[in-house]
């Protein structure tokens, strides 16, 4: 029996099968569920807050060995919030100075995507990943963070919206998707020399959503809630419960961590 696969930009600059991406969800998105996320076809990631270098490091060899195949590709997904003059007072460092040592990690690793899921990295550290040929991929919640990433060189724009369980705005999935769609349509991405591509993000758990997604411009689809309760997740056993328990009234929206 044939299988099908549905193929877009995404999927081919990435090198997988589906136009799946597994949300960087610190703890619960460890090497097992971002391995088993690349091995079935989409593209695993491991992400989270205040790693050391080694600690990433250790990561992503765990990741690597649950590969079943070491040439597919993985991503990692970090929180760099601006920081000093200018930010927002509870704004944090969450690499403690570390960036640079943390960026090597990724390009020692051989991972093929970097995100940045809270602030905009620097035009010298997207430099310095498109100079490794590891793409960079920047969060946004609201439609005028678009320009400003796009202005720093990211190759693709993740539009997550209000239903996210990460860190979102209040701007509707399905409002931001062709929003951002629309800001990004004729911006070049510096590595590819191709267009910049969309992925989308906020309450998508299945395939109605990634077909919505694709529909409204989106070239792939960036999934974490729906993760948690797999036996691969490490997320704590009364975390996968209160997920799979949760009522439509139940969620909280939260500062950083949860949203």
């Amino acid at each position: 029996m044939a299988h099908h696969t549905i193929q877009t930009p995404i999927t081919k600059l990435l090198g997988i099968k589906h136009p799946i991406i597994l949300a960087g969800m610190n703890q619960a998105s460890g090497p097992e569920l971002a391995a088993a996320v690349s091995n079935a076809g989409g593209m695993g990631v491991v992400g989270g807050h205040n790693y050391t270098p080694e600690f990433l490091k250790e990561m992503l060899d765990d990741l690597k060995a649950g590969l079943t195949d070491k040439s597919l590709p993985f991503g990692v997904d970090l929180l760099l919030p601006k920081v000093g003059e200018g930010a927002r007072a509870t704004n944090y460092d969450y690499t403690k100075g570390k960036l640079d040592a943390l960026v090597d990690v990724v390009i020692e690793s051989g991972a093929k995507l970097f995100v940045s899921a809270v602030g905009v990295p620097t035009q010298a550290t997207i430099a310095k990943l498109h100079a490794a040929d590891i793409l960079v991929m920047n969060m946004v919640g609201a439609p005028k963070h678009v320009s400003k990433a796009l202005d720093a060189g990211v190759d693709i724009i993740c539009a997550q919206g209000g239903e996210g369980g990460g860190h979102t705005g209040d701007v509707p999935t399905s409002v931001l998707i062709p929003v951002v769609a629309d800001l990004c349509r004729g911006r070049i991405s510096p590595l590819t020399k191709e267009p910049v591509l969309v992925v989308a993000a906020g309450g998508i758990f299945d395939g109605r959503g990634l077909a919505m997604a694709l529909s409204l411009g989106a070239s792939a689809v960036w999934v974490g809630t729906r993760f948690l309760a797999s036996l691969e997740a490490d997320a704590p056993q009364v975390h996968k419960e209160g997920v799979l328990g949760c009522g439509y009234h139940d969620t909280l929206r939260t500062l950083v961590f949860t949203g």
